[in-house]
């Protein structure tokens, strides 16, 4: 079962709590099915940019698939460039930015080269 954006976002933001992470909703997308894209802020001005890969959004369990944006983090402008760029012609996405300093949050990253 797929859930809508909104409680997946939801949820996500519950876990990282959970985990010690602070997390917030950066534009607040379609409640149904908005894309979802997330910025990990490592906390020494460097972020990673998770986005949905190229082809289906979920696995075949369901779940919510992200491919990392760039090989190595990045600073504010070069990640939020991306994003702003996407909401030109898809006003109905997400952004979230959490903190972590040494990972991504427990989300589970794609490691298939999508280039």
């Amino acid at each position: 079962m797929r859930l809508k954006s909104d409680i997946w976002v939801a949820a996500l933001l519950r876990r990282c709590s959970a985990q010690g992470h602070f997390g917030a909703v950066i534009h607040h997308g379609a409640d149904e099915a908005g894309v979802i894209f997330i910025y990990i802020n490592h906390l020494d001005g460097t972020y990673d940019l998770l986005s949905p890969p190229p082809g289906p959004a979920y696995d075949e369990n369901g779940e919510r698939r992200f491919i990392k944006q760039f090989d190595s983090p990045v600073d504010w402008d070069k990640a939020n460039e991306v994003v702003q760029k996407r909401r030109k012609f898809d006003p109905d996405l997400w952004a979230v930015e959490i903190e972590d300093r040494n990972g991504f949050a427990g989300i589970t990253i794609e490691t298939e080269n999508f280039s």
